[in-house]
């Protein structure tokens, strides 16, 4: 019921702008309605993602399966597939400095190690 309502604003407020740029007006009633159909074709994103991860015998949505399901629209495939390489080598980008951080912590760590031994042949 919350996530009704919480449909239902923002379609209210996107009206609101397509209202202001466009110099239209949108009654309660077909506001009302687009937000039920938004509601309703979410529900059945849903289920297609579902079954798309269930057919892959894989109980995690990927972005492969998001990919999938905007097909029939080329800008929104396009807009996914963009998005989608971009985090892609966001993470590449973070995995390769977090890995680079850690060799440089076991290299100081078996300096430390070095440095140990050294004193204790000395003594």
């Amino acid at each position: 019921q919350r996530l009704k309502a919480a449909v239902h604003y923002t379609v209210g407020g996107l009206c609101r702008e397509v209202e202001e740029d466009k110099d239209v007006q949108f009654s309660k009633q077909s506001i009302a309605a687009i937000a039920e159909i938004t509601f309703r074709q979410c529900e059945i994103f849903a289920k297609d993602l579902e079954m798309f991860a269930r057919h892959a015998k894989r109980t995690t949505v990927t972005t492969e399966d998001v990919k999938l399901l905007s097909r029939r629209s080329n800008s929104l495939l396009k807009y996914i597939t963009q998005k989608s390489e971009e985090l892609a080598s966001s993470n590449m980008e973070k995995k390769k400095k977090k890995s680079s951080a850690a060799k440089g912590e076991r290299t100081g760590d078996q300096e430390a190690d070095v440095t140990e031994n050294e004193d204790s042949n000395m003594a």
